[in-house]
């Protein structure tokens, strides 16, 4: 790549923000390359800035090998490195042979010409006599001196000046040494083994000759270990650490507004839809959702549209199915554990780190059986877990009867006659059981007062009275339908 396109790129880069570790790049190339590459601050990795430059820039090219080639027969066939070897050492053979058995049907013309050179010098008198008098001298020298098509014509095309190097022990030197190599190309031709030796040696030879210690074959580069770094930290130095607000509709739309927005009263929203979530976070997060089929996805905040339309379908960025809502949104932090529900009231607690879903399809974390879905998901903040079912009973019991599993249907939560879950949430004894109410406040009742709902894991509690109306724990704060499209 031209040093000036490489300072462009650069350049470029740093003016859309997609290198926010570097601060500056000059060139104080002269008679040598030298690129200066100036750290936002003293504190950056300096071994990460270089992993982010080669990331994004052609400080490093990787090329694909394709492998598709086409072997004996002229059949085109993908294979494997060993195999390409073979196939190379192969043709290094045939190259030799074709080679040898050239030189040496130019061994067995050129002795049959020496032959005829011979019998020319020993007759030189006699061969100048007929070439002189005879009309056609060929047909009468090869019938004289029994001499083949190709010796005659050889003496035939012989300068007169080459008359006088005609000597004996040149054209007889010449011949043993023919026949000497004619030998060996003969012995060649007829052992692998030797061709296996030679060829051994060919490539020793090109070896030496465009080793590390030549002009030719010394690199301008050594080879070593690419250091290793933690993806989700390189993916971080690639993009701003800016605050926004992740915004989730009812239908499954996300968007991104910048900053931390805590009045979400304009925000506004497509006919018929609603806000479900939102929460502040970063730009250099990564987003989990929980899905009604039991899956979870993972979205890069970076990703994310802005808040000037209404944002996009979470299903663009993933497959999934066109009956499975969004039952839960929240920035990944790790080392957390949440719990899972089912609306068929099974569930089990399982570790944060476990539900990272890197593909399209999501990771599946809660099993279903038949028709049942995924209904709640929940942050374990405490030793304490409320259930609440669709007929509005609920029921609270220690965490500890949720076993902790990485995926599986779990245990009953709650036992229902009719209907199923609704909703889950933890908290802790000395703090009570907290709610969101549909006017967005904060709602609470001290553990004494929960001794009716006391109980244990897959008991059917009973009838919420003065507890969420909406039968859910967690409301989005302002949601409402929204009165029309707007921007935000």
């Amino acid at each position: 790549m031209q040093k000036s396109r490489l300072v462009e790129k650069l350049a470029e880069l740093i003016n859309e923000k997609k290198l926010p570790l570097v601060a500056d790049v000059r060139d104080e190339s002269a008679e040598d390359l030298r690129l200066v590459i100036e750290p936002r601050s003293r504190a950056v990795d300096a071994e990460l800035l270089m992993e982010s430059l080669f990331k994004l820039t052609e400080l490093e090219s990787r090329i694909p090998l394709n492998m598709n080639v086409l072997l004996k027969g002229r059949i085109p066939q993908v294979v494997g490195l060993a195999e390409v070897l073979r196939e190379w050492l192969d043709h290094r053979r045939e190259v030799l042979l074709r080679r040898s058995r050239h030189r040496l049907a130019e061994i067995e013309h050129r002795l049959e010409v020496l032959g005829g050179f011979l019998v020319a010098y020993l007759n030189l008198g006699k061969v100048i006599k007929i070439i002189r008098r005879e009309d056609e001298p060929k047909p009468v020298l090869m019938r004289t001196f029994k001499l083949s098509d190709v010796q005659a014509d050889a003496i035939l095309n012989m300068r007169l000046r080459n008359l006088r190097k005609l000597e004996e022990m040149q054209i007889r030197a010449e011949d043993k040494a023919l026949r000497e190599e004619r030998s060996k190309l003969k012995a060649l031709i007829s052992s692998p083994a030797q061709q296996w030796k030679m060829i051994a040696a060919q490539i020793k030879e090109l070896k030496t000759a465009f080793g590390p210690k030549t002009d030719l074959g010394r690199r301008r580069t050594s080879f070593a270990e690419a250091p290793e770094h933690d993806e989700a930290a390189l993916e971080e130095a690639m993009v701003v650490r800016e605050p926004i607000t992740v915004v989730v509709s009812e239908k499954g739309w996300i968007r991104a507004l910048r900053g931390h927005v805590s009045d979400l009263a304009g925000v506004t929203f497509k006919t018929d839809d609603a806000l479900k979530f939102a929460f502040p976070t970063e730009t250099t997060a990564r987003i989990l959702i929980f899905a009604g089929n039991g899956k979870f996805y993972t979205l890069e905040a970076s990703k994310l549209p802005g808040g000037r339309g209404h944002g996009e379908p979470i299903r663009l960025y993933f497959d999934i199915e066109q009956d499975a809502e969004v039952v839960a949104a929240l920035p990944h932090q790790g080392g957390r554990k949440f719990l899972v529900a089912s609306y068929g009231g099974n569930g089990f607690v399982v570790p944060e780190d476990e539900v990272l879903g890197t593909t399209r399809k999501g990771k599946q974390v809660l099993n279903l059986k038949g028709a049942d879905r995924a209904v709640a998901m929940c942050p374990v903040e405490g030793e304490l877990v409320a259930a609440i079912g669709a007929n509005r009973k609920m029921v609270i019991f220690d965490i500890g009867q949720v076993p902790e599993m990485t995926r599986g249907r779990g245990v009953r939560l709650q036992r229902y006659k009719d209907g199923g879950l609704s909703d889950v949430t933890t908290f802790k004894a000395e703090a009570g059981l907290s709610w969101t109410d549909s006017a967005g406040r904060t709602q609470n009742l001290p553990t004494k007062e929960l001794k009716n709902w006391r109980g244990n894991r897959a008991d059917a509690g009973r009838i919420a009275q003065g507890l969420p109306k909406n039968n859910k724990f967690r409301g989005a704060p302002g949601a409402g339908k929204a009165n029309g499209d707007g921007e935000q």
